[in-house]
């Protein structure tokens, strides 16, 4: 068999499976490259992400510095990422007409501020390159012909009752199922997935009727029921089931397998202003008290926190509405300066982050070769993107380890 009849199939039309897809044809015109897709859209998580706007990376241009967004896949990913990093994706999208705009916290959008100019890139990439893309195309098996070699070619089974020889196969399925049975039988193990980036449900009277307000920074501090404690700060949102925002997610992400295992039961610490020490928080609450001495203290706020997120902090230290700051006793000055910075709420439950679905778990990674994304047990088989045992915090981390790990295992897919 020639080079100019090799076939290339991708398995899932997500953001890895298209970036790989797009690198292998351009990287060798001669290859047919095929897309398989489940359902009836590629790149759906690319449309609806960032809330429609696309965050498509983040201004992180070290690769020892990026990969510590990353709770699973951080040393998998340092060779990768000094290849294909977040300059590289920013070059790769402007050198086909797309800008992009790097915003206060370090997430990289398109100036455009939507998702659909990215969409547009890449399927215009992917016209030029001559791929072919067939949606609601679902592979439910895959056999090996010559399995253990190097020439052995692959015939995947499709739901229509169709089935298709290629000789390489890129599996990009994100978390799905079907695509970890896929790599299962194949050879391969699973790291059973559980979720990451998701909100806390937390019913509390502290928060209730709440919803909305925002408090930037806070610092959190997640303690488990296994002695495991984590700490983030950052932006906090109150939601109506409990609380939500970058601070939050981040740490679900961290602590995802251990937050999974105590059935999303865990205590949540909040210090509603880490610019104060506790000294310098003190001083600040006996000034008001000498100066504003005749006023109710839920009336006068001398932080920087909404109104009615203060009253209900000051509402847990019993005091009354009515009570004012001259009256304030040391014993209840400790309360206020502990509810601000050590309060303690209970977590109940998880919630799900929008419909941008992140996953822990998949492929182990020791199963691949990061120097192409070749796996280490079935020659032929490729792995790019969710799949594999990788996942990075909020702020377009998960879009770049798709962008590095399609890229590479593209590049190689068009030399083998």
């Amino acid at each position: 068999m020639n080079a100019r009849s090799r076939h290339i199939a991708v398995v899932g039309g997500g953001a890895a499976g298209f970036f790989g897809a797009i690198a292998c044809a351009e990287a060798n015109p001669n290859l047919q490259v095929t897309i398989l897709e489940a359902g009836s859209e590629c790149l759906v998580k690319v449309r609806i992400s960032g809330g429609g706007r696309c965050n498509v990376t983040h201004a992180c241009f070290d690769p020892a510095l990026l990969v510590q967004h990353y709770p699973r896949g951080s040393k998998a990913l340092r060779g990768p990422f000094s290849r294909f990093q977040p300059g590289d994706t920013m070059a790769w999208f402007e050198a086909r007409g797309v800008a992009l705009k790097t915003e206060a916290d370090g997430r990289m959008f398109p100036t455009t501020d939507d998702s659909a100019t990215i969409v547009r890139c890449l399927w215009k990439a992917a016209k030029v390159a001559g791929m072919h893309i067939r949606t609601r195309t679902a592979a439910i098996g895959v056999s090996r012909q010559g399995a253990g070699t190097d020439s052995g070619s692959f015939h995947l089974k499709l739901r229509s009752g169709e089935t298709l020889n290629c000789d390489r196969i890129l599996l990009a399925t994100g978390s799905s199922p079907q695509g970890h049975r896929l790599a299962k039988s194949l050879g391969h193990s699973l790291i059973p997935p559980v979720p990451s980036l998701f909100t806390f449900n937390i019913a509390d009277p502290r928060l209730q009727e709440l919803a909305g307000i925002a408090v930037d920074p806070v610092r959190l501090r997640l303690q488990l029921d296994n002695n495991t404690t984590l700490e983030e700060t950052g932006p906090l949102l109150i939601t109506h089931w409990g609380v939500s925002g970058p601070a939050v997610l981040k740490l679900s992400a961290w602590g995802a397998r251990d937050l999974k295992s105590c059935n999303y039961r865990a205590i949540l610490q909040i210090h509603w202003l880490p610019q104060f020490n506790p000294e310098t928080l003190r001083q600040t609450l006996q000034r008001c008290r000498q100066e504003f001495s005749r006023r109710a203290i839920s009336n006068q706020c001398p932080l920087p926190l909404p109104r009615r997120l203060w009253q209900r902090l000051v509402a847990r230290c019993n005091i009354s509405p009515e009570q004012r700051w001259a009256s304030l006793s040391k014993s209840g000055l400790n309360a206020l300066i502990r509810e601000l910075t050590q309060g303690s709420y209970q977590i109940v439950g998880k919630g799900v982050f929008k419909d941008e679905f992140v996953t822990c778990g998949g492929i182990p990674l020791p199963e691949v070769n990061f120097k192409t994304m070749e796996s280490r047990r079935c020659p032929g088989l490729y792995f790019a993107g969710e799949v594999l045992d990788i996942d990075g915090i909020t702020g377009g981390f998960n879009f770049q380890s798709a962008w590095t790990t399609g890229w590479i295992a593209g590049q190689s897919l068009a030399q083998n």
